[in-house]
């Protein structure tokens, strides 16, 4: 089985993620930072390792400052709903997840916020000047993707964050696309908030994500509970990161993704990239010599990352999907991926598009393979 469907949920994980989990469900899996004894510390200190590396990943003073979540998802709501309020202005892009699109409308419907979605090019490309002009002076919030997980277009985020910065607003970035291959410093970037999933990139198991909050910015938690801390309070908390924390956390999962941000740093997360372009360009440059196809996107890969979408003809995307699995054994998606915007920015909205999304444990032996296969395909067309 050939996986190039990196870009919902990375697989393979590295050994290592895989032995840490089950490790920490057999040896100390107890519930951390609710007993002082010592399976309960264990886990509470190998949750708090977990944040110092992602702190030092996206170069984070304060792991403190580091929630946990259970997916990129719940962070955006959070970092989303936390922090606007009734008459607030937010803008963002139409190259977004549902995840970022979804909690904005589902305010705006409420006549809490306006939004205003600034639309890329064919690329998927966002221009910061377009952002830039469409500033009002109720506007509280930019919100955008690192990268498309469309096209795989590589958003301006530092230009965007120094408009956002000059201009007295606030920058959430989601790094859904972007955590574990590309460099993310979060004060060079002026990002306040960052939304990240632990499965893709960061190459840790479903069911972990974080987000990153700037130390003072104040973000409404979405759920209270039990916390561990400050117990004889029926108030929430308001320390980090007890506030967005309540209810048992997924311990073994997090001490997992830690693994994968070890593994990360340990090869280098320019390695890591640099292999991912060498496939993506390998894989455009061939894809791109056969008529019947079309490829979306900027083309190039240092404006694009490990996702190509792609058609074949008029034929539908899934029916692409599915040849491609039962008839070769490769792992592809197909359809709107969840950004039915970009979708009609690009063009795709009726066909979608059959999404290659490459990872670090892809060859270029299995490059050569999906090339094949879409000629052949292509071919029979």
């Amino acid at each position: 089985m050939i996986y190039f469907d990196n870009a919902a949920t990375s697989f393979p994980k590295p050994n290592i993620v895989y032995d840490s989990i089950l490790q920490a469900m057999k040896e100390y899996g107890a519930n951390p930072g609710r007993s002082g004894h010592k399976l309960a510390l264990k886990l509470g200190r190998e949750i708090f390792e977990t944040r110092e590396i992602i702190a030092q990943l996206f170069n984070i003073d304060n792991p403190m400052n580091v929630i946990f979540t259970f997916n990129c998802t719940e962070s955006l709501n959070v970092g989303i709903k936390g922090i606007l309020k009734k008459g607030d202005h937010v803008i963002t892009t139409s190259m977004e997840h549902n995840s970022v699109l979804r909690p904005l409308m589902d305010l705006k419907r409420e006549g809490i916020i306006e939004v205003t979605i600034v639309r890329g090019d064919s690329a998927g490309k966002i221009d910061p000047i377009d952002i830039e002009n469409n500033i009002k002076e109720n506007t509280k919030l930019i919100v955008m993707t690192h990268v498309s997980n469309l096209t795989g277009t590589i958003m301006p985020v530092k230009e965007i964050g120094e408009i956002a910065k000059e201009n007295g607003i606030y920058f959430l970035v989601d790094a859904a696309q972007s955590a574990g291959v590309y460099d993310i410093d979060v004060k060079e970037m002026n990002i306040d908030i960052l939304a990240f999933p632990g499965h893709k990139g960061l190459l840790g198991p479903q069911g972990t994500g974080g987000l990153y909050i700037r130390e003072g910015l104040d973000v409404k938690e979405l759920k209270q509970g039990g916390t561990g801390s400050v117990s004889h309070l029926l108030e929430q908390p308001k320390i980090n990161p007890d506030r967005y924390e309540s209810g048992t956390p997924n311990g073994p999962g997090i001490v997992g993704l830690g693994s994968g941000v070890k593994y990360i740093l340990q090869k280098g997360i320019e390695n890591i990239r640099k292999h991912e372009e060498e496939l993506t360009s390998h894989f455009i440059e061939e894809v791109s010599k056969i008529e019947e196809v079309k490829i979306y996107g900027p083309l190039n890969v240092k404006e694009q990352g490990a996702v190509v979408a792609v058609n074949i003809g008029t034929e539908d995307s899934s029916e692409i999907s599915y040849i491609l699995d039962e008839n070769y054994n490769i792992c592809v998606r197909p359809g709107l991926h969840c950004a039915p915007l970009a979708h009609k920015t690009i063009g795709t909205f009726k066909q979608g598009v059959v999404r290659f999304s490459f990872g670090p444990y892809n060859t270029h032996d299995e490059i050569e393979q999906g090339i094949k296969a879409i000629r052949e395909i292509s071919k029979g067309n």
